[in-house]
């Protein structure tokens, strides 16, 4: 904490440092201003020494004028507060710049953006919101970063249909539709606000809406398996069996390490349509494809429903010579347990159990891009807001 004030006193003094050396006044009044801001200089070195660090900062931002050299300090202030969570304290800072008018226009912009951070940071939506719409009208040089906070706040808020707008807004005007000519964050974003919207509609047993927006949602990202999961639903649930095996597998072509999303979906619908053997040569497929544990486990499930228990536990046994994993263990102990009498059972129990244990410690879903992990699936990372970029962990403790 002391560390943090005194490097924070060391880059104030150097900025004061820096302003009284640029002063062009006459050397008279040159003198009681540095005699001024000495002062306060001390008595901020005072409060900090007595451990006092509110009385500190107010002191060294009073002495430290604001003009159009020193804003970087006061910015940089700012946000060390927010970043420790004193974000009260942020806001006056911020605010405090916002009131001189003699600043630069792209200086006030600046000061504008980081108080609509503080804002996010507090809580008060509504006001950073405002100050948000504002920056994207008023300044140019600002409009992608205040648009992507905006996007940020309104993805809090559930507000899609107006996410869609703002996010439009950031793609070339005449390729809505094309990824290849814009950001490919902004797009994935895009298809993911549609597959939100979609997913209302299937709530509400709307098909026609849901299917209008899924469609959208593969307009902006062909490869977006959300979309196909969902339209997959959409199918199932109106009893279009064919078409929605036919959505799932897509999921192959756009993203192989999603394949064991779609499985019991599938699996619904080959029990729909009375086709077993069409699963099962799909998922011998996919394995060879991508080895994944979801994929083993389903076809040990078909072959011990086709062929009994023991062909199951040879064909796991096999797998897991290739690919050791704690979940392929667990089921060909079960296996095991279901043939075993006595000791044996109870021996084969225990170490189920501690399997199992394990397992269920272990997480299932990793961000790729910031490394978050958790039990369940989300589109959006709730670390770092990326969209699309969780997926399942592969490896012995994995997928």
């Amino acid at each position: 904490m002391l560390d943090t004030w005194l490097l924070l006193l060391l880059v104030t003094a150097i900025g004061i440092g820096w302003y009284l050396g640029q002063r062009s006044s006459s050397l008279l009044s040159q003198q009681h201003v540095q005699s001024a801001l000495q002062q306060q200089y001390y008595k901020g070195l005072n409060y900090l020494l007595n451990d006092q660090p509110d009385g500190a900062l107010d002191a060294f931002i009073e002495a430290l004028d604001v003009n159009s050299e020193t804003l970087e300090t006061h910015i940089a202030v700012g946000n060390l507060m927010r970043r420790k969570g004193e974000v009260e304290r942020a806001i006056r800072i911020h605010q405090n710049l916002l009131s001189r008018p003699t600043l630069p226009r792209e200086q006030l912009h600046q000061a504008h953006l980081e108080l609509a951070k503080d804002f996010v940071s507090a809580g008060l939506l509504d006001r950073a919101e405002r100050l948000l719409e504002d920056l994207i009208v008023d300044a140019p040089e600002l409009h992608k970063t205040a648009t992507l906070l905006l996007l940020e706040i309104l993805q809090d808020e559930k507000e899609w249909a107006q996410a869609i707008e703002k996010a439009q807004q950031l793609l070339p005007k005449k390729s809505l539709l094309k990824a290849a000519n814009s950001d490919p964050v902004i797009i994935r974003a895009l298809s993911h606000y549609c597959c939100e919207l979609a997913e209302q509609a299937l709530d509400r047993r709307d098909y026609h809406s849901a299917r209008k927006e899924l469609k959208k949602s593969l307009n902006y990202d062909k490869n977006c398996v959300r979309a196909s999961l969902l339209l997959a639903r959409a199918e199932y649930e109106t009893g279009h069996y064919e078409h929605a095996v036919k959505s799932l597998h897509k999921i192959r072509h756009q993203n192989l390490s999603y394949v064991s999303e779609s499985i019991n979906l599938l699996k619904l619908c080959s029990e729909k349509l009375n086709d077993p053997q069409s699963f099962q040569r799909y998922l011998s497929m996919c394995l060879d494809l991508y080895p994944s544990v979801s994929i083993v486990l389903a076809l040990a499930a078909e072959i011990q429903n086709s062929e009994g228990d023991e062909a199951a536990a040879k064909f796991m046994g096999g797998e897991l010579k290739r690919r050791p994993s704690l979940r392929g263990l667990d089921k060909l102990v079960a296996l095991h347990m279901a043939n075993s009498q006595g000791k044996a059972k109870e021996n084969l129990a225990i170490l189920q159990a501690l399997i199992s244990k394990l397992i269920h410690s272990k997480p299932q879903y990793r961000c790729q891009h910031c490394g978050f992990s958790g039990k369940q699936l989300h589109w959006l990372c709730p670390s770092c807001k990326q969209w699309g970029e969780v997926a399942p962990i592969r490896g012995a403790e994995g997928d």
